[in-house]
Parts: C-alpha cells; structure tokens; sequence
C-alpha cells in the first residue's frame, strides 16, 4: 500500500509541477501607458516636450562663454587704455556676450556726453548689468513652471480618472465589470499622477541647475564689468578728465 501511494506521488509531481508553474505576466510598453493614462497625457506629453527643449536650450546660451568672453575682455581693455573708444563700441556690438553689451552701453553714452563725469557712466553701466542679469535669471524661471505645473496637470489627470470611475463603477451591473472599470480608472488617475511628478521633478532639478549656474556667472559678470570700469577710471583721471 506504501509503495502503491509513493508510486501514484511520482506519477502525479510532474502534473502538479505544470499546474503550479506561474504564467508569464504580459508585458507593457510605453505607448500602452501612455493609451490608459486618458486625455490628460496629451498637456504631460507637450510639458515633457518642453522640458526637453528648455534643458538643451539652456545648455546652449547658459554657459560662460555666452555671459563673459575672455578674448573680448582683453580686447576691451587694451582699446580702454588706448583710448580708442569708436573701435571699442564696434567691437561691444559685434560681440554678444553679457558683459560686453553692459561694457558697449556705457561706452556710447560716454561718446554721446564726453563732459559726463565718471560716476553717470557707472550708474549706465550698473543699471545695463541689472538688466542682463535679470535676463539671466528670468530665462531659467520657464522651467520653475513647469516644474509647478506638471503636477497640477496630473493631479487633474487623478480627478479625472476617479470621477470616470465611479461613473462607470454607477452604471455597471454585475460585480465583475464593477471592479474591471474601478482598476482601468484608478489606473488612468496613478499613470496621470506619476507622469506629472515626473516631469516635475527632472524639471526642478535642472532649474536649480541652472540657477546655481547663473548665480555664478552673474558674480562673474558685475566683477568683470567693475574691472573695466576701474581701467576707465584709471585712463580718465590720467588724462585729466576727471
């Protein structure tokens, strides 16, 4: 009898081994995500997009290069010391840098008033470098909001996704289909959610990226525009003129 059930236990362990084996779960892409999340993926998609756009974009123009121009400086400075201020406004034009449209700025207004002391050019030339540090700063604010609004957009996505659920779960009749239209609508309202915390958050992350960056170069940029004007004023007051 023991060696009867013993026999029937091998017999039967392959058949148990094959109805215990788990199935493999379905896989799920990008695009199907993208399906259940509903209409709302459509504003997440174009953020997300925009995101993209204003990280490389940023990396092009927010670069020290772009705020300051060591070859222009030294430049600016021997013309300074020259005294040759017609090349040096050329130059300041040519030039698209920061630091040499505060430099060109108070260069044309010291061509336009030559009696004007050395204390109004300061004053053009502080309230140049306010503007394009304001400028600076102004560009990387894009992507504060959309680290602020990505969020939003998704948490709508949740409401929307849980007002259609029981609206579904309402007019469903039997409790099967019930709780088939609650998942596909919990569903919509989590993929929403994670889509807007996600954009969100790589959004913010570069935006204080990019503030510390800017924070810097705008250090650099009042140091480098106090220093051609303290050649001015060196130049000035060797000639006399103030």
């Amino acid at each position: 009898m023991k060696q009867f059930t013993l026999f029937s236990l091998l017999l039967a362990a392959p058949v148990m081994a094959q109805s215990t084996e788990a199935e493999p779960a379905p896989s799920v892409n990008i695009m199907q995500i993208m399906e259940q999340g509903g209409v709302m993926m459509i504003p997440l998609a174009i953020l997300s997009i925009v995101t993209v756009f204003l990280v490389f974009l940023y990396l092009l123009i927010i670069r020290k290069g772009a705020v300051i121009n060591n070859r222009f400086m030294a430049q600016a400075e021997n013309l300074i010391l020259q005294g040759d201020y017609n090349y040096l406004s050329e130059i300041c034009r040519k030039d698209s840098s920061a630091v040499a449209k505060i430099l060109g700025r108070a260069i044309d207004f010291l061509r336009a008033t030559p009696s004007s002391s050395l204390s109004d050019v300061r004053e053009v030339a502080e309230a140049e470098g306010s503007r394009q540090a304001g400028l600076l700063s102004q560009r990387i604010t894009y992507l504060a909001d959309v680290g602020n609004v990505a969020p939003m957009v998704g948490l709508l996505g949740t409401v929307i996704g849980m007002i259609k659920s029981f609206m579904e779960i309402a007019q469903g009749n039997f409790e099967g289909v019930k709780q088939m239209q609650l998942a596909s609508g919990v569903s919509e309202a989590l993929i929403t959610t994670a889509s807007g915390l996600i954009i969100g958050i790589v959004a913010i992350i570069f935006y204080s990226v990019f503030r510390g960056r800017v924070q810097r170069f705008i250090a650099e940029l009042e140091a480098a525009s106090t220093h051609l004007m303290a050649v001015l004023s060196t130049v000035r007051k060797s000639n006399g003129q103030d």
